[in-house]
């Protein structure tokens, strides 16, 4: 469960990517320090540090049980860290809960959908729920279904879906109110290759739009072709 050392074989930049405009004058997004949960007494993440910069894709790589849900919800706020320190853009995730959750949404492993309701209703529902203005819904609704690849989708009911579908409409949910930290939690796991690869191209979308994306997943190829960096937890 511990974050191994900094080093080449398990923190490495693409300097292709690095290279890029508009990730030259780079700031920290994201930083960890010496962060522990325990549940049960027993300890689940256990001194994980490591810094994410603003407008990279970061690939978190482990084992299932390593830890990265675990640490995906106290980076959300969702769960608080039994010690250690976690920043998102300057606030802190126990000290300044509201702050830390307008700046980022999540697309974790379960599917917050409702299987009644059709993929633009879904999104719609979300965006009011992120507290998007009334005016703005409608273009961020089609946004989302164009960056996900479910546009010609749009007015079918969830429950239709296919499994790789469902997972690419949960991570357009996360992507309605333009957060400026998106945490995906292994959103490839199960899906087909086509579904895989309109994946892949919104995140690298969502790069280029100026987000910063926390990428878990345990699949060590899918972490060299679409991440920046890459850290491994076990």
């Amino acid at each position: 469960m511990a974050l191994h050392p900094v080093k080449p074989t398990t923190l490495r930049t693409r300097e292709s990517e690095r290279s890029l405009p508009e990730v030259r004058a780079v700031s920290t997004a994201v930083a960890l320090r010496d962060l522990r949960r325990e549940h049960d007494g027993r300890e689940v993440v256990s001194g994980v540090s490591f810094e994410i910069r603003e407008r990279e894709i970061f690939g978190l790589l482990g084992p299932n049980g390593a830890g990265k849900t675990t640490t995906l919800s106290m980076i959300s706020t969702r769960i608080r860290p039994t010690s250690g320190d976690v920043w998102v853009y300057g606030k802190h995730v126990v000290h300044d809960v509201t702050a830390v959750r307008r700046m980022l949404n999540v697309a974790p492993q379960e599917e917050a959908l409702y299987p009644s309701l059709t993929a633009a209703e879904n999104l719609a529902f979300f965006a009011e729920l992120y507290g998007v203005p009334r005016r703005d819904r409608p273009g961020r609704v089609a946004e989302a279904l164009e960056g996900v690849g479910l546009a010609a989708r749009s007015d079918d009911r969830v429950g239709t879906f296919s499994g790789g579908m469902r997972r690419r409409l949960n991570l357009g949910c996360a992507l309605v109110s333009k957060p400026r930290l998106v945490l995906l939690d292994e959103p490839t796991v199960g899906v087909d290759p086509q579904s895989r690869a309109h994946i892949f191209d919104a995140v690298r979308t969502l790069r280029a739009q100026g987000m910063t994306i926390l990428y878990t997943t345990h699949y060590l190829e899918e972490a060299e072709n679409l991440c920046d960096r890459i850290a491994i937890m076990d």
